[in-house]
């Protein structure tokens, strides 16, 4: 029997096109608000110490529903399509989704 992950997480993968890491950075200070308003949606941004212009945004969701209900408002909200075509202008054309299903907590209770 396979167990359903009770949280799910978004990789989005991606560099800043050159020279709008700044520009990046006070998107972001509008978006993420926005993106956290829905109950049980949390985003990460982390910046590769090598390559300063690479980025992983990592959105976590407490459960599949908050998942379900932001793909829902990916589909249907204009602002978040506005959002998120302002997001894409701002990076290179490389940009990699992952999605993941955390089950750190099924592997310990098994171990236990």
């Amino acid at each position: 029997v396979v167990e359903k992950a009770m949280v799910r997480v978004l990789h989005l993968r991606c560099a800043t096109r050159t020279g709008v890491s700044e520009e990046l950075s006070e998107f972001l200070k509008e978006a993420i608000p926005f993106y956290e308003s829905l109950p049980g949606v949390r985003v990460q941004l982390l910046r590769n110490v090598d390559e300063p212009n690479r980025y992983i945004e990592v959105i976590v969701y407490e459960t599949i529903e908050a998942y379900d209900r932001d793909r829902a408002r990916v589909e249907g909200d204009p602002r978040m399509q506005a959002l998120l075509q302002r997001w894409r202008s701002l990076l290179a054309p490389d940009i990699a989704v992952e999605t993941y299903d955390d089950v750190t907590e099924a592997v310990r209770t098994r171990s236990n």
